[in-house]
């Protein structure tokens, strides 16, 4: 840090006036493909306010089928597992815990000894997804004693082998049996799923393709209404809130982002920073992928305008500034004045004033709910990116590859993980107390395994990209130079890191929880939409095509109701 410092003392003595026209280190990103197009909706508040209405009738219905006493065990986890795959589980959290509470104390491995691998699988996902830590030697009846390897009857079984498979991605570090599970059944999904038909064929692709437990919850939510008919359609009151419930978020959500684009827009970014990528749709995607939930709109509001600050900084240091800005540049926002505009080069003052006053007013407005301390602790969070991107534009400025430990001290900081995730708590009202944000400012596990995927997720889809352009080195080439190793061993190693990290996190999640499951939802959607965004290629730079299917899926082709 102290080195960092000196750089930005250094930085605001240096004069960069000089007649030479500045060498800046363009990465002439793709354009935007939506356009302006999401600037036109108009939200029709009757309209709003009737799918409100018409939920309250499906809502209580199926309220009482929670409940109900009479049902059998397996068909209620098995309602409580499409309610959660739905998105509905927020409507309905103190009835299903209530009860999972009374199933998950009954329970007894014993009842388990005559249920097909599908509804044990399904009851595994109930449990552990709602924070239950159900032992995975329910599954241990499935393996073969003598050779230890997995039955081959199961393979007979693809929902079942579908289900194990699902159940395998919730697991924590020491549980051999999914271990194992995940690799077995992911080689013979893929060596049966061109032979399958109808929605089961489509049901293993995209479980192939992206896991539920790593996808981003909302289209998760959609994706199995579409693709799970027969589960959807068992319960006449789930099939009609589910519908009614996706209707009544689509228009909230297309409002929200019209506010955000229309913002965007009035700001004069792209005016004024027109080398910055222009995804105001897919950063607004993001944020949405951490809270879908009617209640978290304004939380989305704020978080979704201080992660487009990042954008505009992020690319401003690594694709537009020389070392000199830069070093300027983050002294004025370190001293966070609009008196350190002067200091600053021209073109990045609009951006400079509008990021101090847009903070000043989102303070102003959480002091009056007493809340301003989030504020205060995001406003630092974008200081400290500040500094770790000077760190490592000092590194590229002088060749100098750090080593993997360094990389990482300073890259968790880069990723903007933090930033984000803090950022994301601004808006949430009563769920984050001043315990709360002293849990966040503890670094618990579960949020440093986020920001580990995060970061490795990233680098491993960018490096080359980046390498091309000359930009500081990544954790890959950092763990090349350390350990002296392959680049594909580099690659590999990241990957297990990753996925250790996926087990932390799933870890963390299980009951007794320090903090509330919203606060935690944050960390773990975070490193979902990392996985969503970065899993195949860089799709965000280059908007790839999971995201321009999702931006369709929620804001284009409308669920017919």
């Amino acid at each position: 840090m102290a080195a960092v410092q000196a750089n930005v003392t250094t930085g605001v003595q240096a004069n960069t006036k000089t007649s030479a026209k500045p060498v800046r280190p363009l990465a002439n990103f793709p354009p935007s493909v939506w356009g302006t197009r999401f600037l036109s909706f108009s939200l029709d508040k009757s309209e709003f306010e009737r799918y409100a209405m018409a939920m309250e009738k499906p809502k209580e219905d199926l309220r009482n089928l929670i409940v109900d006493p009479k049902m059998d065990s397996n068909e209620k986890l098995g309602l409580i597992y499409s309610v959660h795959r739905l998105g509905l589980t927020y409507i309905f959290l103190e009835e299903i815990e209530s009860q999972l509470d009374k199933l998950f104390n009954e329970f007894s491995l014993q009842d388990y000894e005559d249920v097909d691998l599908y509804t044990i699988s399904i009851n595994f996902q109930v449990f552990r997804h709602l924070g239950y830590k159900l032992a995975c030697d329910v599954f241990n009846k499935f393996k073969d004693v003598s050779s230890g390897t997995f039955k081959e009857s199961i393979t007979s079984d693809v929902r079942g082998m579908l289900g194990l498979y699902e159940s395998a991605q919730l697991r924590i570090r020491g549980e051999k049996i999914l271990d194992e599970a995940s690799v077995f059944i992911e080689g013979k999904l893929k060596s049966v799923v061109n032979t399958l038909e109808c929605n089961l064929a489509q049901q293993v692709k995209q479980s192939l393709k992206r896991p539920f437990h790593q996808g981003m919850p909302i289209v998760e939510a959609r994706l199995y209404f579409s693709n799970y008919e027969e589960e959807c359609s068992s319960h006449d009151s789930l099939f009609k809130l589910a519908k009614l419930h996706f209707k009544y978020l689509e228009l909230q959500q297309k409002e929200e982002l019209r506010i955000v684009t229309k913002w965007y827009k009035d700001m004069r970014f792209q005016e004024d920073t027109p080398y910055v990528r222009d995804r105001v749709p897919e950063i607004y995607l993001w944020i949405l992928g951490l809270y879908f939930e009617p209640h978290y709109s304004l939380a989305r509001i704020i978080a979704t305008k201080i992660t487009l600050f990042l954008l505009i900084l992020d690319d401003t240091y690594d694709a537009y500034a020389t070392i000199d800005e830069i070093r300027l540049l983050t002294y004025a926002i370190n001293k966070w004045d609009i008196s350190a505009m002067e200091q600053i080069p021209e073109y990045i003052r609009p951006f400079y004033k509008v990021l101090i006053n847009e903070y000043a007013e989102i303070e102003k407005k959480m002091a009056k709910e007493g809340r301003a301390n989030t504020v205060i602790a995001s406003k630092e969070a974008f200081q400290d990116i500040a500094r770790g991107h000077l760190e490592e534009a000092e590194w590229t400025n002088s060749g100098y590859v750090a080593s993997f430990p360094d990389y990482m001290k300073n890259g968790l900081i880069t990723s903007g993980y933090n930033l984000i995730s803090k950022s994301a708590l601004v808006g949430m009202g009563d769920n984050v107390g001043e315990d709360a944000l002293a849990w966040y400012e503890s670094h618990p596990k579960p949020l440093q395994a986020s920001e580990l995927i995060s970061r490795l997720q990233d680098d491993v889809m960018t490096y080359q990209f980046e390498r091309e352009r000359g930009q500081s080195a990544t954790s890959v080439d950092a763990y090349i130079k350390t350990y002296g190793v392959s680049e594909k061993k580099a690659i590999d190693e990241l990957k297990s890191m990753i996925e250790n990290a996926w087990k932390d996190i799933n870890e963390g999640c299980l009951k007794p929880r320090q903090v509330p499951m919203d606060l935690l939802a944050i960390i773990l959607n975070l490193a979902r939409m990392i996985d969503v965004i970065y899993r195949y290629d860089d799709g965000f730079t280059f908007q790839g095509s999971t995201m321009k299917e999702y931006i369709n899926i929620l804001f284009v082709d409308s669920l017919p109701v």
